[in-house]
């Protein structure tokens, strides 16, 4: 991996990310989305490699992330070059069937997300497609071969 990249890991509750969901509860998604583009921008205008784990389950929300948003206004110090390319992000879509998630978040403990909004999800869920520059991996695995498969992918690009 040459140039500085992004991965974007998304998919429903409990199909393996870390979630950032307590906070976008308590915020309008928009903004959080805007701030979260930011952040991107900022890390890999440095150079750094940036791994993002977020449920951005509908494209608006991954457009967002990838390109920032024209009507929010910038903040006193960014540029209106403030965008990435869109090879320069990978979405990772964890996929896996309702009934194999389902299951894994029952066993969660101390989890935020009750296990009966899973459906909710899965209902507004947009699977990315092209032109999106994404994979897509399976959760019927174990993380380690996750992992291994994503950087197979890596490897590839």
């Amino acid at each position: 991996m040459e140039a500085p990249l992004v991965l974007l890991v998304m998919g429903v509750s409990g199909s393996g990310k870390s979630t950032v969901g307590a906070l976008l509860a308590s915020k309008d998604r928009i903004p959080w989305l805007c701030s979260l583009h930011d952040i991107l921008v900022r890390d890999v205008a440095s150079g750094q490699h940036v791994v993002l784990a977020c449920s951005a389950l509908k494209k608006m929300y991954r457009d967002i992330l990838i390109h920032g948003r024209n009507d929010v206004p910038l903040k006193s110090n960014e540029s209106a070059k403030g965008k990435l390319a869109g090879e320069q992000l990978l979405v990772v879509y964890l996929c896996g069937s309702f009934e194999i998630i389902s299951r894994r978040l029952f066993q969660r403990k101390g989890h935020f997300m009750p296990p009966e909004l899973l459906q909710s999800q899965f209902s507004i869920l947009e699977p990315p497609s092209a032109p999106e520059n994404f994979i897509q991996v399976s959760v019927d695995q174990s993380v380690s071969e996750i992992a291994d498969a994503i950087m197979e992918e890596l490897q590839m690009k």
